[in-house]
């Protein structure tokens, strides 16, 4: 068949592509295969029979629970229009749905591998809670209401495997989404940029309308079940502000399977990249993308499995995360208050997501296309177009926050609290913004960071390097700054509200806090979307290249891919603040909990005490050595995809010509397994640590009669965990992403442009900063979420 083309005149640019070798059996979730067995008709009646128990289930909890049910629904029905609108795009010329579909493939043969091992990891795991829970010991609060232990047990068991579950879905809708738009944002690339900027947008909302639905969903429907079955405030029962307790294990379901899902994702999709510029741009001087790289497909795989499904899992974590220790603190302050109908305060945190949804999809329908062509950066700045979005749904979220703190958290015992709680959540929101500029000023190459990045690249590999070093360490403390005015102030604002205990202490502060992390993630939905929009216009620059599209059209998806860089940095920042916060919540909860299971004042953390020290030592060591192994993974997997590169190139001279066809799917083949052995070590630390910890202190303090000794330096352990990881992530974060922006200003022609000595030290730099951007900083803050819920969830055995 070579032969015979050549011998006719035809080359491998005009012959039809086929990428057999990646193809791979659908990997669809079992529930959803079932689903589509059944006959519309019965279906649809189904859907309507589940949402009746569904709707009846809430009503019988609390009207504000059925406004819930009601919003995400409508909002789920909004995402079908989304998916409805996207698919109706077309795929353009063959050889562009050739290639997507092999990116597709490998995609999904990856996904369902890699959640096959996570899935059996949370069984096991699973099992270990049902043993810890079964032998723990019960608090007076659970001894009262009758929640024995095997009960409590089998609720926390259910929690976490649910949690996973639901997780698992949304990073699967991320990348279900993201695989199918690539291809249709190309070929809108080929009429319009901005219509090609709105379907990347519109297909990221999609993905982000569902996560958050999701996270909402969950956390509602498992309120509602417990209330209703347990029986919950009726005589002799649970309270109220007890019930949010047993939702911890839905929190770190989630935590577990976005841990494991953005390691794994992490390590395969930057592998691939790394192996795929150091042989082909570095060595062989071909562009990004260039068909003749055999790793091309795996890195545009890569973008898919970690950049996509990994983040849906991600930001579904850290909403739930949130959602749930919001509930837990504003169950504690209406107990202490004796506030008369505290279900306000407690489902308070479920309402602003709800409105989250509304508000967002708004942002995401202001993006409209135009009938204009041409490159997008002619017309306007595509940044500045999604800035507008964003705007108008932060303007939206400041109102929606003010009338759910007047409707929920308003009391006839502090009149005025409920304004103190709505300037909590306007902290909150403007610490978001701040979040969002500062990482766009760090990582943006219209401004001078990374213009300097750019600039020291003009003298060497080395000097881009220490230039993006200290670039990444500078960027720590903008963040840092505002994370701790927003901290005190939503406290002291909190603490000011009017709300008193019995002995009149005031005891609003740490819901203040909470407030406040609920307005930083009142916008969470559009955030992810703007973090979405940068894998699939990386994937749509990619099959542009691969289809040797005009030069043109690639113009218009490398600005998009630059702006998609941004994005992407500026909610790994907006998640790291998050973080610290939903952190420093979770901490508080488990400090009560510890309290609550030991019958003793734990209040305090002192670390002067040597052995508490130390658990801050070992936590601050963890963030270190889970980074390395995760930088580690990365480079050894890359060094496979390089010598497999090196390989086809030597043996196969005819790639360079076109007149020899790569083998894609042996380096997909080599990144996918290497990435799934290498994500267990970093993954098994990350569990392991704490809870070991946490017992052989524990061992050590029963011995020299100190009860709270294992308890306190695991809370050491973790208060030095957080604030190194946020650093750490921080860092990594934007010196990878200014990296990458450096070298694609360097891209556009600045300082030489492509090909140039300027360049080739960019590309180093851009290839260090690959596993620091994309596997060991959005993977550092879902670790410390992680750790937060695994010693909430595991106190007991800490006593």
């Amino acid at each position: 068949m070579m032969e015979e083309d050549m011998e006719n005149g035809r080359s491998y640019q005009e012959r039809p592509r086929t990428f057999s070798t990646v193809r791979s059996k659908s990997s669809i979730p079992l529930v959803f295969r079932l689903l589509m067995r059944i006959n519309p008709r019965a279906l649809i009646i189904l859907s309507l029979l589940v949402f009746s128990g569904v709707l009846y289930v809430g009503a019988s909890t609390s009207p504000i629970v059925v406004f819930v049910f009601c919003i995400c629904t409508l909002s789920l029905f909004f995402s079908l229009y989304l998916t409805k609108w996207v698919l109706a795009k077309d795929e353009g010329p063959p050889e562009m749905s050739e290639i997507s579909d092999a990116i597709r493939d490998g995609a999904e043969g990856f996904f369902r591998t890699q959640y096959g091992t996570i899935s059996k990891m949370a069984c096991i795991l699973a099992f270990v809670i049902l043993g810890i829970y079964i032998f723990r010991n019960t608090t007076p609060q659970q001894e009262a209401s009758g929640l024995g232990r095997a009960t409590s047990a089998y609720i926390t068991v259910a929690s976490f495997l649910l949690g996973a579950l639901c997780s698992g879905i949304a990073g699967f809708v991320g990348m279900w989404v993201s695989v199918r738009a690539n291809v249709r944002v190309s070929s809108a690339a080929r009429r319009s940029a901005r219509e090609a900027l709105q379907i990347a947008v519109r297909a990221g909302g999609f993905s982000a309308i569902v996560v958050v639905c999701m996270a909402v969903f969950g956390v509602a429907i498992l309120y509602s079940t417990f209330y209703v079955w347990l029986g919950v405030d009726s005589p002799g029962s649970m309270k109220v502000t007890d019930l949010p307790l047993l939702l911890v294990g839905y929190g770190f379901g989630a935590s577990f399977v976005a841990l494991f899902a953005q390691l794994g994702g992490g390590i395969y999709t930057k592998a691939a990249d790394v192996g795929a510029d150091l042989v082909g741009k570095v060595e062989q001087g071909i562009p990004e993308d260039d068909p003749r790289n055999p790793a091309v497909i795996a890195d545009l795989v890569g973008d898919n499995v970690g950049d996509c499904a990994a983040r849906g899992a991600d930001l579904f974590e850290s909403i739930a995360a949130e959602i749930i220790s919001a509930m837990i603190l504003g169950g504690t302050m209406a107990q202490r208050c004796k506030i008369e109908d505290p279900s306000g305060f407690i489902l308070f945190p479920l309402v602003v997501h709800s409105f989250d949804l509304v508000v967002s999809s708004v942002g995401i329908l202001s993006i409209r296309g135009t009938r204009e062509s041409g490159l997008i950066s002619t017309v306007e700045d595509p940044m500045s177009i999604m800035q507008k979005g964003y705007s108008v749904t932060i303007m939206l979220a400041v109102l929606t926050f003010g009338v759910s703190t007047r409707w929920l958290l308003y009391t006839e015992q502090a009149p005025s609290a409920w304004l103190n709680f709505a300037l909590c959540g306007l902290v909150g929101i403007i610490t978001a913004y701040a979040f969002v500029w500062i990482s766009k000023y760090y990582t943006d190459y219209k401004h001078e960071p990374v213009r300097l990045l750019a600039l020291s690249s003009s003298t060497g590999h080395g000097t881009n390097i220490i230039a993006g070093v200290s670039l990444g360490m500078e960027s720590t403390a903008l963040p840092v700054l505002v994370i701790s005015v927003a901290i005190i102030s939503a406290y002291w604002l909190g603490q000011t509200c009017g709300l008193v205990d019995e002995s009149g202490n005031p005891t609003g502060g740490l819901f203040g806090t909470a407030v406040a992390t609920m307005g930083m993630l009142s916008t969470a939905g559009y955030v992810l979307t703007m973090d979405m929009f940068g894998p699939i216009a990386d994937n749509a620059g990619g099959i542009v290249e691969m289809s040797q599209q005009p030069e043109s059209v690639r113009e218009i998806t490398d600005v998009l891919d630059a702006v998609g860089n941004t994005t992407k940095a500026t909610t790994k920042g907006f998640a790291i603040g998050s973080a610290a916060l939903a952190s420093f919540l979770l901490f508080s909860a488990y400090m009560d909990e510890v309290a609550s299971f030991a019958q003793l004042p734990f209040k305090e953390v002192d670390i002067a005490v040597p052995e508490i020290f130390v658990g801050g030592l070992l936590g601050s060591m963890l963030i270190f050595l889970f980074s390395a192994w995760a930088c580690s993974a990365v480079g050894k997997t890359a060094q496979e995809v390089v010598n497999e590169v090196r390989r086809q190139f030597i043996e196969r001279p005819g790639i360079m010509d076109y007149k020899e066809k790569p083998d894609y799917g042996r380096c997909v083949s080599i990144v996918a397994s290497a990435s799934l052995r290498e994500m267990i070590r970093p993954g098994a630390l990350a569990i392991i640590s704490p809870m070991a910890v946490g017992v052989v202190f524990r061992i050590l303090g029963h011995s020299t009669g100190q009860p709270l000794l294992g308890a306190k330096v695991v809370a050491s352990m973790l208060m030095f965990a957080t604030v190194s990881g946020i650093l750490m992530a921080l860092f990594l974060n934007t010196a990878g992403g200014a990296w990458d922006n450096a070298k694609k200003y360097i891209e556009t022609g600045a300082l030489g442009g492509k090909g140039s000595e300027s360049h080739k030290a960019a590309v180093t730099g851009d290839t260090v900063g690959d596993p620091f951007k994309d596997t060991a900083g959005p993977s550092l803050h879902v670790l410390i979420k992680m750790l937060a819920t695994i010693t909430l969830v595991m106190a007991p055995i800490f006593l």
